[in-house]
């Protein structure tokens, strides 16, 4: 009989530390990769649509909180020197260096034993800040259209052909996480929506003043992004089942 009670004990043991680690450990680091197409919204008539790709190095404080630095190359271009009023056209091949936290429902809530709850868990936000590295491909820089004031070529439009962008990165977005044998989220399918501000008006190039051509808030740009993120190096201990 006391054998029995004593392999009881042995099994519920390791079934306990079986369960603990198949629900409760999680990656401290990640990698991912994201691509997507982006658009500005800046001081030309027209824009285009450009792509974007992504390198981030995470930190992953908590499974559902996460400290992300970001590497982004991406094209922001517009205007058209046929069809634009002004006959401005740009094209800024930009390089992007971001820190941002992201932060998950799953961190909030409990969801352990509500169903919607689990299933809206891995919807995050997140902000941030950074620079962009401003480079303009192209740029018309030279009036061509013809007036009383300026005739053709005589009048420079203001700005910079390479310059510094501060800007903070608003995201909203959600994860597939994908386990390991092990409970612990191995593999992030994301996709998400990021909408970047800047502090001034260089990511077109063109710093005309408002009085010139009309203006109501400094240069931005959205993504939509798909990614890829991989965890991986020591494991922590969480105090909700993650998977």
């Amino acid at each position: 009989m006391l054998r029995k009670l004593i392999l009881f004990f042995i099994l519920v043991f390791a079934e306990t530390v079986v369960y603990a680690q198949d629900s409760y450990n999680y990656a401290q680091w990640g990698l991912g990769v994201f691509a997507g197409i982006n658009q500005p919204y800046v001081d030309v008539k027209k824009v285009n649509q450009g792509k974007s790709f992504d390198v981030v190095g995470y930190y992953n404080y908590t499974p559902y909180m996460l400290i992300g630095l970001e590497i982004q190359s991406g094209e922001l271009s517009g205007g058209s020197i046929v069809t634009d009023p002004s006959k401005r056209q740009f094209d800024n091949q930009y390089l992007a260096v971001f820190a941002h936290v992201d932060y998950s429902i799953g961190e909030m809530v409990d969801y352990e034993d509500n169903a919607f709850l689990s299933a809206v868990k891995d919807f995050y936000a997140g902000t941030g800040m950074g620079v962009i590295m401003n480079k303009m491909k192209f740029i018309q820089r030279y009036n061509l259209d013809a007036s009383t004031l300026y005739p053709v070529g005589t009048y420079r439009f203001p700005g910079k052909d390479n310059s510094i962008s501060f800007a903070v990165p608003i995201r909203f977005g959600y994860e597939f996480k994908i386990y390991n044998s092990y409970g612990e989220p191995f593999i992030g399918l994301n996709i998400q929506y990021v909408h970047t501000v800047t502090f001034n008006e260089e990511l077109d190039g063109y710093t005309d003043p408002p009085g010139v051509f009309k203006n109501n808030s400094p240069d931005q740009y959205r993504q939509i992004q798909f990614g890829v993120k991989v965890n991986f190096g020591p494991t922590s201990v969480y105090d909700k089942r993650i998977n």
